[in-house]
């Protein structure tokens, strides 16, 4: 059985430093670090002795000491508050995302962010790099406190541009805060982001994460602002996505449109993901080829690549049928001679219901239905 020094190194270990308010970390006996005071501006020590006696860790002059014997001290400078952060500040922050090479990322949710912001991040960095989709909300005060939810809600949508890189939702949900013990509200971008991602994890990218089977809403109390169905009708013509109450139902994602403003089958969350998935992983099979010959033994095993890839999303209903390209016809001579490969990929992407029409007809008793279904 380890002793008690060994358990302690060994949770200490196991466990990532608290990275919120200075309360939580004094507060919580599985962490032997003590937050020190500190006034208003610069640093300075805390001149207190203080003693977690459950660690054995005492802390005097901003020096930790633990029972393992050795001492740390750490000054955190050069930070900045977030409600103090200039656009400037939070466009250089999402800056880090503009090269694919350094950051995979797949999907970005804006948090709380203006339409300014939202329209950066997906104009300079989702247009750019044509491999992400970028996922935003309206501001706070946009459907909190008013009563012009819908208004103001387009007037944010105007302010981001037709791209099918970016997904915008109608509000704000109120969730608990566990850390602080307060009910907050925050943007449901990051719940619509959540939504996609689970549902690339269980079905694929290229099924919708709307409605009453993939949409469900978790971890909220209750919505900001409910959009009536006239709201949702003239949002979803703008490419806003109503998150809605429906009674006995939940809280439900009810749209998946991303912000394309002409009509497209990019103008869909799904089709747009299935090229981001479908462009991603071809790309990393195409890598091989290169400095290879450009000859049809090459040109086979491309295509040997990329078809059972194909055909695997097919039989998961992600598309309805494609086309492998990639011989002669499409690598003459020229194409050879400038030392490139080609290959040309057709898809049909698989579409999701949007509208649903049911039409009851009542007949005679003595009439077939045949007859009546072919009048």
């Amino acid at each position: 059985m380890e002793n008690n020094s060994e358990s302690r190194e060994r949770i200490l270990k196991s466990r990532p430093p608290l990275l919120f308010d200075k309360s939580k970390i004094n507060n919580t006996d599985a962490f032997p670090v003590w937050s020190m005071s500190h006034p208003a501006t610069g640093s300075v020590a805390d001149t207190n002795d203080t003693t977690d006696s459950a660690w054995g860790i005492s802390a005097v002059n901003n020096t930790k000491f633990n029972a393992f014997g050795w001492s740390q001290s750490w000054s955190l400078n050069g930070g900045l508050d977030g409600s103090t952060l200039s656009l400037g500040d939070r466009k250089t922050g999402y800056d880090v995302f503009k090269e694919p090479v350094d950051s995979d990322a797949s999907i970005i949710f804006m948090g709380d962010a203006t339409a300014a912001l939202s329209s950066y991040v997906m104009t300079t960095i989702a247009e750019a790099r044509k491999d992400l989709v970028v996922f935003c909300s309206p501001e706070r005060d946009d459907v909190l406190g008013t009563t012009t939810q819908s208004t103001n809600v387009l007037d944010y949508r105007n302010g981001l541009p037709s791209t099918s890189y970016g997904f915008m939702d109608s509000g704000w949900k109120r969730q608990w805060d566990n850390h602080n013990n307060v009910w907050r509200y925050i943007p449901l971008n990051a719940d619509c982001a959540g939504l996609a991602v689970a549902t690339e994890n269980t079905l694929g990218s290229f099924y919708s994460p709307a409605g009453y089977t993939r949409g469900q809403i978790r971890n909220i109390k209750d919505l900001a602002w409910n959009p009536s169905e006239a709201d949702r009708d003239v949002l979803y013509n703008k490419g806003v996505n109503s998150v809605v109450n429906f009674p006995g139902e939940g809280r439900l994602l009810f749209g998946d449109k991303t912000l394309l403003a002409k009509p497209s089958a990019f103008d869909r969350i799904n089709v747009r993901r299935l090229f981001i998935t479908l462009e991603k992983a071809i790309s990393t099979a195409a890598k091989f080829q290169l400095f290879e010959f450009n000859d049809e033994f090459t040109r086979a095993g491309f295509r040997n690549m990329v078809e059972p890839f194909l055909r695997d999303v097919q039989g998961r209903r992600g598309v309805t049928d494609f086309l492998v390209v990639c011989d002669e016809t499409n690598n003459t001579g020229s194409v050879v001679d400038r030392n490139e490969f080609v290959a040309d990929i057709y898809v049909k992407p698989a579409r999701s219901i949007n509208f649903i029409s049911l039409n009851f007809i009542a007949t005679k008793t003595g009439v077939a239905f045949s007859e009546v279904v072919g009048a």
